[in-house]
């Protein structure tokens, strides 16, 4: 998967809709044109609040169409709740596209999606795009209520499959969505996931299992989003094609794995190339 080496462009956007399809859930909807035509599925955007008074928010690019783009977040804190409080007409500054995002051609023809929570809000372009290349998509979507299960609906216009896991059995199967995967027993020739990390921990234990490959996006707080500060890293196997070179290898080094920056490599990883 290819790393991101232009610099990040700052935006001013407008938002031009919002929507609150569960409690703290919040899509917000922003005339964002130049991110919308640049958009790699799978990449994410720097939001800095409108008060300018904390850092700025890592958030997956939700949809991206014409002069449109949305971003959904879910309420966990200051932050997030002063972004979750944009109204139409309001400006947002952004920086982005960033991040590699999803190789879309590796996964090749026949797809399981694999979201947790607002997981989802990195996968639908993905999917999108899968489908709209000829690949047979299914989505495997899990969230703690079934309230929580939101836009599935949008998966299904675009022809993807879709079953559903809830951790309260309010909704689908009661249960992990992982296990739900497992259970069905579909064959699919790759997996592509977002959501908590011990879901993608236990996606690349699955991967294992069904003998294929997972491309997992990985959440992090980052606290620059540019891999400046190397605040997000995640040991990944030095022979990996996303390995960086900085910092060089010390002499008489045995070490097999690397340090790389989830902002700057990532977010989009081989699960069986991560030393989790």
């Amino acid at each position: 998967m290819p790393v991101l080496e232009t610099p990040p462009l700052v935006h001013e956007t407008v938002v031009s809709d919002r929507r609150e399809p569960f409690s703290d859930i919040v899509i917000i909807g922003l005339y964002a044109p130049k991110i919308a035509r640049e958009a790699r599925p799978g990449q994410f955007v720097m939001a800095v609040t409108p008060s300018g008074e904390r850092v700025a928010t890592a958030l997956g690019i939700y949809e991206a169409a014409g002069d449109r783009i949305s971003l959904m977040l879910v309420v966990v804190g200051p932050r997030t709740r002063e972004l979750a409080l944009l109204e139409r007409g309001d400006r947002l500054v952004l920086a982005g596209p960033l991040g590699n995002g999803f190789q879309l051609q590796a996964l090749g023809k026949n797809v399981a999606l694999i979201a947790g929570g607002v997981g989802l809000a990195s996968l639908l372009l993905p999917a999108q795009r899968l489908l709209a290349d000829g690949a047979r998509v299914h989505l495997y979507y899990g969230a703690r209520t079934a309230g929580a299960l939101v836009d599935a609906e949008l998966f299904e216009a675009a022809g993807a499959g879709v079953s559903l896991a809830t951790d309260d059995g309010s909704r689908g199967h009661h249960g992990y969505v992982t296990e739900l995967l497992a259970r069905e027993g579909r064959t699919h020739e790759t997996i592509a996931a977002c959501g908590p990390s011990p879901m993608l921990r236990a996606v690349g234990t699955l991967a294992r299992t069904l003998g294929v490959r997972a491309q997992v996006s990985l959440e992090e707080t980052f606290a620059c989003g540019v891999g400046a500060c190397w605040g997000c890293v995640v040991p990944l196997e030095r022979s990996s094609a996303q390995a960086p070179a900085f910092p060089p290898v010390a002499p008489g080094e045995t070490r097999d794995y690397v340090h790389a920056r989830i902002c700057k490599e990532g977010p989009v990883f081989w699960s069986d190339e991560l030393r989790w």
